[in-house]
């Protein structure tokens, strides 16, 4: 895939500090972003651009939260996956790697629609199976649907754990997702962000699952994002300490580009 230029990551941190993240994340970010995964669930991956497998799912000790980390400096990067209803519509037309379903088909058909859609719901994909090496977030606690927070260009967005990869790539996410986060025009199923400093934050527990709570049927990923954003809110305040406290300035993940 091509994608976005690289941000310098030399100043990620002080860009996550600077917007509308709580403050508590933004120690998080700050503090876990130098050095390697201290506590790593799995196998080294890769970012599905090169054959390098440098990225592992790690676990903080302390607040029991799942998250993908690189080499010293980095996160992720965002591929976008077009999986699911309207798999090939609109800007997901030129996914190379589009799939009609999604790996939780069957338990979101509980809440009323066929799949999620990539146009319209913010999902994550966690875990890697059908290759060597595999991960499974339910190893960790992480339920399937459950809410993911994503720290990506000075935002906090929320998403759900909503697909899985089939290989041995990481960094993965809806084209709604990537739109929240770089804007509607920048991203498409073959066009994602290759800056490695993007934090995605899964929780482990029934709590993190939000169920008829969220907007599945919501027509806009705004609308669904609000939905889930109450429940994203009191999962990151139990990231570290300073709770809830939003930096100055700017409205917590609605600067959209």
């Amino acid at each position: 895939m091509s994608r976005l230029p690289f941000f310098v990551l030399a100043t990620a941190a002080l860009r996550v500090l600077a917007r509308d993240i709580p403050n508590n994340v933004a120690d998080f970010y700050n503090a876990n972003i130098a050095g390697t995964c201290a506590n790593p669930l799995s196998d080294a991956f890769t970012d599905g651009e090169t054959s390098t497998a440098d990225i592992f799912y790690c676990s903080d000790p302390t607040s029991g939260v799942v998250y993908l980390k690189g080499p010293d400096g980095t996160y992720a990067d965002m591929d976008i996956d077009c999986d699911g209803l309207n798999a090939s519509a609109g800007l997901c037309s030129n996914d190379p790697t589009g799939q009609s379903q999604t790996a939780f088909q069957t338990q979101v058909q509980a809440f009323g629609i066929d799949d999620l859609d990539a146009h319209v719901h913010p999902y994550v994909v966690l875990g890697n199976e059908g290759a060597t090496p595999a991960f499974d977030p339910g190893s960790a606690g992480v339920l399937p649907l459950s809410v993911v927070a994503v720290v990506c260009n000075n935002q906090l967005i929320y998403g759900i754990w909503g697909d899985t990869n089939g290989d041995v790539s990481t960094g993965e996410a809806s084209l709604a997702l990537g739109q929240l986060c770089f804007g509607d025009d920048a991203v498409s199923g073959d066009n994602g962000y290759t800056g490695h400093d993007i934090l995605y934050i899964a929780f482990p527990g029934d709590a993190a699952v939000p169920g008829s709570s969220a907007d599945w049927t919501a027509a806009t990923k705004e609308d669904f994002e609000s939905s889930i954003e109450a429940l994203g809110d009191s999962l990151v305040a139990g990231l570290g300490a300073g709770g809830q406290r939003a930096v100055r300035g700017v409205r917590r993940g609605r600067g959209r580009n």
